[in-house]
């Protein structure tokens, strides 16, 4: 059966809130990356990049994905070693954030920057999701992290320069 890219963005969002992670969760992070450069920036233009980077297929995938495998994690339904190394969220692991970068990949090189800055920094949901008590989080902190970057990209690019 065949489905439609609604269905698609619908599943990715009720699972990202599932997961404990809103829009406007996602909407503060993207805020934080782009207050200093958007004169004016308002949460509403920042949910509005947001939802047009949840409607790209790539990033469907990537939140379903990640979010599965982080399911399976917590009810220790993975191999060893594997299901190790997602608990303890391991540093050398990579594989998480090598799907986070498939979404920032969608908005150019500006995304890089911004996903890594984030991902340091770990603000807002980022640090509760970083909390190893609340479940684990090991692919969505960097696919929430990336969506904020890609949509803060998005929003950099539909600005035009002044100087």
């Amino acid at each position: 059966m065949k489905k439609n890219s609604e269905y698609y963005t619908q599943k990715a969002r009720e699972w990202l809130l599932e997961r404990g992670v809103t829009i406007e969760d996602i909407g503060d992070l993207v805020f934080f990356l782009q207050e200093a450069y958007v004169d004016g920036l308002t949460k509403e233009q920042c949910i509005e990049h947001i939802e047009k980077v949840l409607q790209k297929r790539e990033v469907q995938n990537a939140i379903m994905t990640g979010i599965q495998l982080d399911r399976l994690a917590e009810q220790g339904k993975l191999d060893d070693p594997i299901q190790g190394i997602i608990e303890r969220d391991e540093g050398l692991y990579g594989v998480d954030e090598i799907i986070a970068l498939s979404i920032v990949n969608v908005y150019g090189s500006i995304g890089f920057t911004n996903y890594g800055y984030i991902d340091k920094k770990k603000p807002g949901v980022l640090q509760k999701l970083n909390d190893k008590n609340q479940g684990c989080h090991t692919f969505l902190d960097d696919i929430v992290g990336a969506i904020a970057a890609a949509a803060s990209s998005r929003l950099a690019h539909s600005v035009e320069e002044t100087e």
